[in-house]
């Protein structure tokens, strides 16, 4: 598995795979302004040239807000979002952040589990946060 930056090619890859893992899906335009904002740490897992997850982080400061994380059905549970998640946590913290917060819905317990062993805990919630009216839970890590 290759871990690396986006390049602007990636962004169709990614958002198939972002209509496919949410229901409430980032745009193509959404991740393509991703792309060119300076404060953004992408990250790409590829295998075989094909983009199977991909994740990113807004920076500012001290902290860090991990926007989006995912991997491609056929290709979970083989540590591809543990190693996204934590070479994100790494690029954040060599670019000044202390702490990485993010948002997560209360349903998905499979990302609660990944973020609760990568050392995130449950901050607070934020009611109705997502578009269907879905709670999230916001959690923080210190890095």
């Amino acid at each position: 598995m290759l871990y690396r930056k986006w390049v602007y090619e990636d962004i169709f890859s990614i958002a198939a795979i972002e209509k496919k893992c949410f229901s409430d899906p980032w745009t193509f335009q959404m991740l393509a302004d991703t792309f060119f904002n300076d404060r953004a740490l992408t990250l790409a897992a590829e295998e075989e040239g094909s983009v199977v997850g991909y994740g990113f982080c807004m920076v500012a400061g001290e902290e860090a807000d991990l926007a989006d994380l995912a991997v491609e059905s056929g290709f979970r549970r083989r540590g591809i979002a543990a190693a996204l998640l934590r070479q994100l946590e790494e690029g954040a913290r060599s670019a000044g952040a202390k702490r990485m917060f993010l948002e997560v819905r209360v349903s998905n317990a499979a990302a609660m589990r990944l973020y609760l062993k990568a050392g995130y805990v449950g901050r607070y919630a934020r009611p109705r946060y997502y578009g269907d009216g879905e709670d999230a839970l916001v959690m923080e890590k210190v890095l």
